[in-house]
């Protein structure tokens, strides 16, 4: 496999809105047929972006933190589902940044620049909390492992070439092991059956006695020991779904408006458009998307600071930046996707339509963790500066 090799965060930025106007046109499609968008991943591969974070010293590009939130934010603008893809792809890759050996980072690096997708399987169904980890990493005499479990919600899972589990050794400790998709014993089975993001196939992956290498593993748990960007990032580029995801409803709900719509008797107008009351609403909503939009951006620029000068400081201001940035956007999105109705009118429920896909993908995907923690933890840095907590979810 090859792909191209994206030269800095400007050709990033091009290369992303010309694959969106391209995803776009057959996003709802898609959605209504659940099919699935291997040919769409396969010129996300090949087009360079998934491989934009590679440190330059292993010939990446190493984009700044907002650069890749305004790539997500514009490939769900036009598909929730393809940006929502490669969202863990980007998280592992910080973990080979942070916790990869010289040489599993040359390794596992040069796969990515290859066009090589990742996956994930870490959440499990059926435990105590999301954090309740029970797949398990066996050591072996030889020094590799075997991987058990089973985990759900592994989105990517289906369409990777490697697969970065997280399991627990036999101390307890937290590791992601990284295992080729088609190795044995590993099974991904596509059951995802979500209302919304119906085509990310996040379904579930069985392990069972999947041998892996001990150079195939990272030591996950050291990512919290110190100050880290883990949960920060991560959560950003959840925001940069959430903030595209109300852009594109937006977006088709006023197109709708100007070509489609019947004005209400009442407003004495020729045109929806032209209708006093739905130009007030949308005012409304566009104050939303934009707000959403303009705290995404401050919450990178402190990513990308913190990035520079880690301390624990930073990176706690890093986190709260990103966790009011998740909080709008995930507002915006349900609100601006279920209004889209309220402004469209009637014809705009028709299932033909499939209008209802975004409010159905902000709805799923704003369900991934609870925003009122993230506005807890914000009110009390607010009231007397409390650091978030370290658990990779903010």
């Amino acid at each position: 496999m090859t792909a191209h090799v994206i030269a800095d965060d400007a050709e990033a930025l091009a290369v992303a809105a010309e694959l969106a106007e391209e995803f776009r046109a057959g996003a709802s499609a898609r959605d209504a047929e659940r099919r699935l968008p291997r040919r769409e991943l396969d010129r996300l591969s090949a087009s360079g972006l998934l491989a934009v974070t590679v440190p330059a010293a292993h010939g990446g590009a190493d984009v700044r933190t907002g650069t890749l939130a305004e790539i997500f934010r514009l490939l769900a603008s036009a598909d929730g589902s393809i940006a929502q893809i490669p969202q863990s792809h980007f998280v592992y890759v910080n973990v080979i940044r942070r916790q990869g050996t010289p040489e599993q980072q040359k390794f596992l690096f040069a796969e990515l620049l290859a066009g090589r997708r990742l996956g994930n399987a870490q959440s499990e169904a059926g435990s105590k909390h999301v954090q309740d980890i029970r797949t398990r990493l066996r050591r072996r005499p030889d020094g590799s492992y075997l991987l058990s479990g089973v985990k759900h919600y592994c989105t990517g899972a289906l369409f990777a070439h490697w697969i970065p589990v997280l399991a627990r050794a036999e101390d307890d400790t937290l590791h992601a092991a990284y295992v080729p998709r088609d190795a044995p014993g590993l099974t991904v089975v596509d059951d995802w059956d979500g209302m919304g993001q119906r085509t990310t196939a996040s379904g579930t992956v069985h392990l069972a006695d999947v041998a892996v290498p001990a150079d195939r593993v990272l030591p996950h748990h050291l990512t919290f020991q110190g100050p880290q960007l883990h949960g920060a990032f991560a959560q950003l580029l959840h925001a940069a779904i959430d903030a595209g995801i109300a852009a594109g409803a937006l977006a088709e709900a006023a197109a709708f408006v100007r070509t489609k719509s019947r004005p209400w008797f009442e407003s004495g107008v020729e045109s929806a458009a032209d209708d006093p009351l739905l130009i007030q609403r949308f005012g409304e909503l566009g104050l939303r998307v934009r707000a959403a939009e303009a705290l995404l951006r401050e919450a990178a620029r402190t990513v990308d600071a913190a990035r520079d000068d880690l301390t624990d400081d930073s990176a706690a201001a890093a986190s709260i930046a990103v966790a009011a940035a998740k909080v709008v956007a995930a507002q915006a999105a349900v609100e601006v996707s279920g209004a889209l109705f309220e402004v469209a009118g009637t014809r705009a429920a028709f299932q033909s339509l499939n209008m209802h896909r975004h409010w159905r993908d902000a709805r799923t995907h704003t369900l991934h963790d609870p925003i009122r923690w993230k506005v807890q933890h914000i009110g009390r840095y607010v009231i007397d500066g409390t650091r978030p907590p370290r658990h990779g979810l903010l």
